[in-house]
């Protein structure tokens, strides 16, 4: 904290508010960050502002680092939001107005990327793994299942356990399948994870009849996700907006704007508040 006040070269009895992640996450963390913030609020006699994890991923979007207006979306666009434990495709009516339309049933496409990584030995976190080896290889090479879910949720077990059992497979008539072919298995993997994403985000924009497409989360930093995006943007003849990189995976500046969007609606907590690991959005 004193680091982030010297930088931005603010003293502490300049700040407004205090907001802080409430939920989802691993409890340990979020208790930590919860009662910090709480304690802040207290000494400083300052507004306390609880932010959903979730919401301020989506939220990265409109972060700006130019006066450009046009490089945030307007209101309503839809969102999808991928990271290690979630994949959401949310309705945005406003800052602080969304709904989930579309969610994974079972793993989240992070630990699609993962547990795939993991099944080739590649180490955690094996999802930038992919995506690094995938640069090199051919994304046809290998056909792996879509999985056929209803209306616009999405599942990766089924294509998870598709992948163990290629790999077994491979291996079994070749010990060195899987290094010998790692570019080709990893392009073939991630597109068909990307597919996944993208097939259902354009069923939703198709059906609210939105034109404003934005992705969110850690997995939006996956290069094969952000170009085979912006070529669907071009295709389908979407505004289209990514996050820059650093706000992409889990960062402080998504938690402050939607904290600076929650200050000017006047929502704000009292020191009862307790953090949750897996609360609604």
């Amino acid at each position: 904290m004193e680091e982030a006040l010297r930088q931005a070269k603010v003293p502490l009895d300049n700040i407004d508010a205090f907001a802080f992640t409430q939920s989802p996450g691993l409890i340990g963390a979020l208790l930590v960050g919860t009662e910090f913030a709480k304690s802040l609020a207290l000494a400083c006699d300052k507004p306390l502002i609880a932010v959903h994890h979730m919401q301020a991923h989506v939220l990265a979007n409109l972060i700006q680092k130019t006066a450009n207006k046009n490089m945030i979306p307007a209101f309503p666009f839809l969102c999808l939001t991928v990271s290690g434990g979630h994949t959401q495709i949310v309705l945005c009516e406003d800052y602080l107005k969304m709904k989930v339309i579309g969610q994974t049933l079972d793993d989240a496409a992070g630990e699609a990327f993962d547990k795939s990584a993991k099944i080739l030995g590649l180490p955690y976190p094996g999802g930038p793994l992919i995506d690094k080896y995938a640069k090199d290889g051919n994304p046809d090479k290998y056909k792996f299942p879509e999985p056929k879910i209803d209306e616009l949720d999405f599942s990766f077990s089924g294509l998870k356990t598709a992948i163990l059992y290629f790999v077994r497979d491979g291996k079994a008539k070749n010990e060195k399948f899987v290094e010998e072919n790692l570019p080709d298995i990893c392009a073939s993997i991630q597109s068909r994870i990307v597919s996944i994403l993208l097939n259902k985000l354009k069923l939703a924009a198709n059906a609210m009849g939105i034109k404003n497409i934005c992705i969110a989360g850690g997995v939006s930093a996956n290069i094969g996700l952000r170009k085979a995006f912006e070529k669907m943007g071009i295709e389908e003849s979407w505004k289209i907006f990514i996050p820059p990189f650093e706000y992409c995976t889990d960062n402080a500046a998504m938690i402050a704007i939607t904290g600076y969007y929650k200050y000017l609606a006047g929502i704000f907590e009292d020191l009862s508040v307790v953090p949750s690991a897996r609360a609604i959005f």
